[in-house]
């Protein structure tokens, strides 16, 4: 006599709860981390002003390049139309010569930009060499260095640009020079600063002790861990540039004519406030756009760069 066998009931697959993560939820957390690179994109991102700055300079920019396109006339062009004000053929009015103002601008946006451009390159260049260095050699290296820094930053800015302007003839190549020679020192201190701080890591150390030679070291280790500073002051130190190129243009130690500067424009448009006020409202108002853009994007570099406010 055989017994019958008793059935095995199923268990239904909800019954069951997994406690813990599995393996596909790991992957999922896994493809959550971020680049630094792009976690500080995404903090910059968020910062409203910012983006507006990134907006107004790529319209700047883009006007700048493609100007000859958008508008029949030349910056020097006389259209026989004297102090006319803005209307459907010229946008931006004309001047007392009868140049389209628009056109004339958008020319002025070139240099302006060219100059800010080339003046805070020059001082990327000088100033994180000087400072890589005399921070990484220290001692009397460092003191001579930095004291040659500190004779340069005694005599005010403003005046030695505008003594080496009076000395040499205007133009585009002596305005950069004159912009160079005393701007790369705010850079070279913040360098200095920032590899001082990197230069005792264990990384850096163990290089040297490999054999890394001095340019080595600030090309592969130094220079690379201080990117964010060096950012952020090149961003501001280009309106900065484009202030100075400005105010030399407007007192008539900038670009020379006929060509058009921000500076030279809002100096002649100054003389005809009261008859052709924009003359000087769209110069002066592009000006201000772009410093307060170029302001902006700066500040929003150093939020998104600075380590305390990353979480």
């Amino acid at each position: 006599m055989t017994q019958a066998t008793k059935t095995i009931p199923k268990i239904s697959p909800d019954k069951f709860k997994i406690v813990g993560g599995d393996s596909s939820a790991s992957e999922v957390l896994a493809d959550k981390s971020v680049s630094f690179w792009k976690e500080v994109w995404l903090r910059f991102s968020k910062n409203k002003l910012a983006v507006a700055g990134i907006i107004i300079i790529a319209i700047v920019a883009l006007m700048a390049i493609f100007v000859p396109f958008l508008s029949p006339y030349k910056y020097n062009e006389i259209l026989g139309n004297f102090n006319t004000a803005p209307n459907g053929k010229n946008w931006f009015g004309t001047d007392d010569l009868g140049r389209d103002v628009f056109t004339r601008v958008w020319y002025g946006a070139r240099i302006s930009l060219f100059i800010g451009l080339a003046a805070a390159f020059i001082d990327l260049v000088i100033g994180v060499a000087w400072g890589a260095v005399a921070g990484l050699v220290g001692g009397r290296v460092d003191d001579i260095m930095m004291r040659i820094a500190d004779v340069l930053t005694a005599v005010p800015y403003l005046l030695v640009v505008i003594i080496l302007l009076v000395v040499m003839e205007p133009g585009l190549l002596p305005l950069i020079i004159a912009l160079s020679i005393t701007g790369w020192v705010n850079m070279a201190r913040i360098v200095r600063g920032e590899v001082l701080t990197i230069k005792n890591q264990e990384y850096v150390l163990a290089a040297r002790t490999l054999g890394a030679r001095t340019w080595h070291l600030i090309m592969r280790h130094l220079v690379p861990n201080a990117l964010g500073a060096i950012i952020v002051t090149m961003t501001l130190t280009i309106p900065s540039a484009i202030f100075t190129e400005s105010f030399l243009s407007y007192i008539g130690l900038g670009v020379s004519q006929p060509q058009a500067s921000w500076g030279t424009m809002a100096s002649e448009g100054n003389n005809a406030i009261d008859t052709a006020p924009w003359r000087l409202i769209f110069p002066a108002l592009f000006i201000s756009l772009t410093i307060f853009a170029f302001n902006a994007v700066g500040d929003g570099l150093r939020d998104a760069l600075d380590p305390k406010l990353r979480k």
